[in-house]
């Protein structure tokens, strides 16, 4: 029974593997996926999984909870004002809550935060969660963004599921917030909860990605996705499409 039942889950395995390797189509990129319930993992290009990279906007989920803790911000509802610069993502150009800045990835309102977090205390709770490499670099507001702090898919799965389990040294109600604000998207049988990022690696080219995870029944299935490519909207297109195609393959999504 037992021999069965190995061989039963190393074939679907092998089979989602396949069906994923098609999905990516020769992209560079890779995908860790974890199943709360059985407590597998499927990882598509092993080693790239541990491989570390900036988080580039995925980076707002910790970045949230540690302006929330630190006291910086109250609550979601908190106002950034704009600093009056135009930049090209007319969205960025206005006042910004922490739920309108994470919906719509306000990169400006999350360096204010940072400044105003101070180096300190950032590098402390980057030690204290374990997150990547845990270095902040030269700048307190473009560290994730310039490839000093960098992480692995397999690392984002970990922070993720800590921070769905409450295992993070953050309060109940820092980790509530932020659970209510991520980006999601509503499918008849799923919840679909998420981060993208992207921006540029030493070399120049982008990388994008996808974290975040699935509410399903009475199961969660956490995802991490990273992909490269040579503009920005090639980047998001194929994040974006990639992520989806593969947890509707799995029957995560539907």
């Amino acid at each position: 029974m037992f021999l069965i039942a190995t061989v039963t889950v190393a074939q679907n395995q092998k089979n989602d593997s396949l069906a994923i390797e098609k999905i990516f189509d020769g992209h560079t990129g890779a995908i860790v996926l974890f199943n709360m319930q059985s407590k597998e993992y499927l990882r598509y290009n092993r080693v790239r999984c541990s491989e570390r990279f900036l988080p580039a906007s995925t980076f707002k989920i910790p970045n949230s909870l540690i302006g929330l803790e630190a006291g910086i911000i109250p609550d979601e509802n908190f106002v950034i004002k704009w600093d009056g610069v135009k930049r090209e993502n007319e969205e960025w150009n206005k006042d910004h809550t922490l739920a309108t800045a994470i919906k719509f990835s306000v990169v400006p309102y999350y360096q204010e935060l940072a400044r105003r977090v101070g180096r300190g205390r950032f590098s402390g709770y980057l030690e204290r969660i374990g997150y990547g490499n845990k270095t902040i670099g030269e700048e307190i507001d473009t560290f994730w963004l310039d490839n000093s702090l960098k992480i692995s898919a397999d690392e984002q799965i970990d922070f993720l599921k800590r921070f769905y389990e409450y295992k993070l040294p953050f309060s109940e109600r820092s980790i509530n917030i932020v659970k209510k604000i991520l980006p999601e998207e509503k499918y008849p049988n799923s919840l679909l909860k998420f981060k993208t990022g992207a921006e540029t690696k030493e070399g120049g080219k982008w990388l994008g990605w996808i974290v975040g995870y699935v509410e399903k029944k009475s199961n969660v299935y956490f995802f991490a996705l990273n992909i490269e490519a040579k503009t920005y909207g090639e980047t998001r297109e194929l994040r974006d499409n990639l992520s989806r195609k593969i947890l509707t393959e799995l029957k995560m999504i539907e």
